[in-house]
């Protein structure tokens, strides 16, 4: 069966969805409403349909439908109460904080790889803020990507101001118990930037010796650009603390691209990964149909 008649028979399907009934076909393996056994993260958005619109709907839906946590890349720029009213309906329903974006991120121009003093102290600065948001929201990890490479510099030069940087980082967070995760980004989509690659951050996470630095293997990145990504994942196995998902191409929920996202997900489990999987990628197809989609392709990706 080709993957658009899957998701067509899902879509068909959609009393499984409503009344708790296993899915038939293409892999659906738990009941509406139990846990997933992989802690895949929704974000705000994708789920709208289902959350009337409102952010404590859509999470609650999350719950729900059995996802153990929440990512919000944009919650360190949410006002306090509604910070802290996710982070009340999360605790209710007892989910985990996912990654937020821990600090301003140079896409154009250098910062962390030039060295400059005014960028660091400014990286550093946003680090102690994101310190206070972590607390707040009861989040662990927040994610660093260190932006534009600094053209005039030597490749050498730029990665030891980046450990630099990330070393006094570490010196905030690590009393807190906190981890920022450094997000190797493809090329293509981010042309320019500093960090590309797994073996790279491993590198970087390796120089800067801490508790409190780790990477996030972002799947729909690093098949773009080095593929191969469990024989990666598990040679930078020790320095990865967080996953984030999107199928190749377009960038939406696993079956919707070429990636084998069961086998990825099966053997990550397998090694004992107890932590977030993010879900940072659209919706395939529009409105409510849309949303269930994501919801039975999960399903039938989910490690067992």
């Amino acid at each position: 069966m080709r993957r658009r008649e899957f998701v067509g028979s899902a879509l068909a399907a959609g009393a499984a969805l409503a009344t708790g009934r296993r899915a038939e076909g293409a892999g659906s393996r738990a009941r509406q409403g139990e846990p997933f056994t992989c802690d895949f993260a929704p974000h705000f958005g994708m789920f709208r349909e289902h959350g009337g619109g409102d952010l404590m709907g859509e999470l609650e839906f999350m719950a729900d439908q059995g996802f153990r946590s929440l990512e919000d890349n944009g919650m360190k720029g949410r006002p306090l109460a509604e910070q802290e009213a996710i982070a009340a309906t999360m605790s209710r329903r007892d989910m985990r904080m996912g990654v937020f974006v821990a600090h301003t991120i140079y896409w154009q121009e250098p910062d962390l790889a030039s060295g400059d003093a005014d960028k660091r102290a400014e990286f550093l600065s946003e680090i102690r803020e994101s310190v206070e948001v972590a607390k707040r929201v009861n989040a662990k990890w927040m994610t660093v990507v260190p932006g534009h490479e600094d053209l005039r510099q030597a490749p050498e030069f730029q990665m030891a101001h980046v450990v630099e940087t990330l070393k006094q980082a570490t010196a905030i967070l690590e009393p807190h118990d906190l981890v920022m995760v450094l997000e190797p980004l493809n090329p293509r989509s981010h042309p320019g930037l500093f960090l590309k690659r797994i073996p790279q951050a491993h590198m970087i996470c390796r120089a800067v010796d801490s508790p409190a630095c780790k990477i996030l293997d972002d799947l729909f990145h690093q098949q773009i650009t080095e593929g191969n990504l469990i024989p990666n994942l598990d040679a930078a196995w020790d320095e990865i603390a967080y996953f984030q998902i999107g199928d190749n191409p377009g960038r939406d929920e696993p079956t919707t691209g070429e990636i084998n996202f069961a086998n990825v997900f099966q053997h990550i489990h397998d090694r004992g990964f107890d932590g977030i999987y993010g879900m940072e990628h659209g919706n395939s197809q529009p409105g409510a149909e849309g949303e269930s989609a994501v919801i039975e392709a999960y399903r039938s990706v989910d490690s067992r």
